[in-house]
């Protein structure tokens, strides 16, 4: 019959289809599934009604990889976010695992409550990047957490969330506007307005930014959940850079601050929350360890370190030695001989 566009390519058909019959022929059950028509995105209780055919534009996306439980019985306030509680405070990326069961075991190990998952188009095959993903994760266990990486835009960010929202079922989203695709830096101006549109259109909003005061400051006005500095590059493994700027957001903001980016080892956690930080995020630090379930392991010990090292209060710093034991009674330094 003709032609339509399907992910930006040509897919022919022999006549108009619903929606319904397109997803079930590359997308399964529907699953994880969302679906944009002419730039539209396209509700789910819609898909039975809607014919697409030639010259349509369609657009299929899923969740791919992207991203007993520790107490903490000295916390006087657990983790909040837009009114539900994490026991755990260290969330967990799902990219760049080397297999579903190394990712399924650094999980796990990680005792995390939420994980972060891209949203990614599929081939007119149902194929794709991780197509498999959401069938390794307990969906039961797991709070999911789309996210909006690689776009660039403000326009394609609202985008990916709203698909996002239709695919997974959440209004959750941790927002990312590049600024720059050498280093993966935050726009923060297109960041704020992206999240002033989302929270207008229900969404709960975790925006990826820098550790300026000032743009943590305006997140917060625009309504996001949490503010979500970067400790440094994504994927770097740097550490903490600006630990000064994670303390300042996190003294001066209300909402809670997680720790994203760039954190490499176990210490980098302790430090990212000895900061003030209420979480961590990682992934490639776990992912890309020679043992990642036993990094995820150390990860989540080093982040309850850290935070009940925040909570305990660090002992002043001196510019002299301090001695620990009296001194008086010392034994004196000339001693008679026998």
């Amino acid at each position: 019959m003709g032609t339509l566009r399907f992910n930006g390519k040509d897919y022919e058909i022999s006549q108009e289809q619903t929606v319904s019959e397109l997803v079930a022929k590359n997308g399964g059950d529907g699953f994880g599934v969302a679906v944009a028509v002419n730039g539209r995105v396209l509700p789910r209780r819609e898909w039975e009604t809607t014919r697409v055919g030639d010259g349509d534009d369609v657009r299929l996306v899923r969740a791919v990889a992207g991203g007993a439980f520790d107490d903490f019985p000295t916390d006087p306030k657990p983790l909040e976010i837009a009114g539900r509680t994490f026991r755990s405070r260290l969330f967990v990326g799902t990219g760049r695992f080397i297999s579903p069961a190394v990712m399924r075991a650094a999980l796990e190990a990680s005792e995390t409550e939420m994980v972060t998952v891209a949203i990614r188009t599929t081939g007119v095959d149902g194929s794709g990047p991780d197509a498999g993903i959401l069938a390794a994760l307990d969906l039961k266990r797991y709070h999911l957490l789309p996210n909006t990486a690689g776009a660039t835009t403000v326009r394609q960010a609202v985008f990916m969330a709203e698909l996002a929202r239709e695919a997974l079922g959440t209004n959750w989203v941790k927002l990312e506007v590049i600024g720059d695709e050498r280093t993966l830096w935050p726009d923060v101006t297109g960041t704020v307005e992206a999240t002033k549109i989302l929270v207008r259109e229900g969404f709960i909003v975790l925006p990826y930014t820098t550790t300026d005061l000032v743009t943590a400051l305006r997140l917060e006005e625009a309504g996001a959940a949490t503010v979500m500095p970067l400790g440094s590059m994504i994927g770097s493994g740097q550490g903490i850079n600006d630990w000064d700027g994670i303390r300042r957001i996190a003294e001066r903001v209300s909402v809670p601050v997680v720790v994203d980016a760039g954190i490499g080892s176990p210490s980098d956690a302790t430090r990212a929350m000895e900061a003030g930080a209420a979480a961590c995020l990682i992934n490639t630090a776990i992912s890309r360890s020679d043992n990642p379930p036993l990094m995820a392991r150390a990860m989540r010990h080093a982040v309850i370190a850290g935070r009940l090292g925040y909570l305990a209060g660090r002992m002043p710093r001196s510019d002299q030695a301090i001695p620990s034991s009296p001194p008086t009674g010392v034994v004196p330094a000339e001693i008679p001989s026998l």
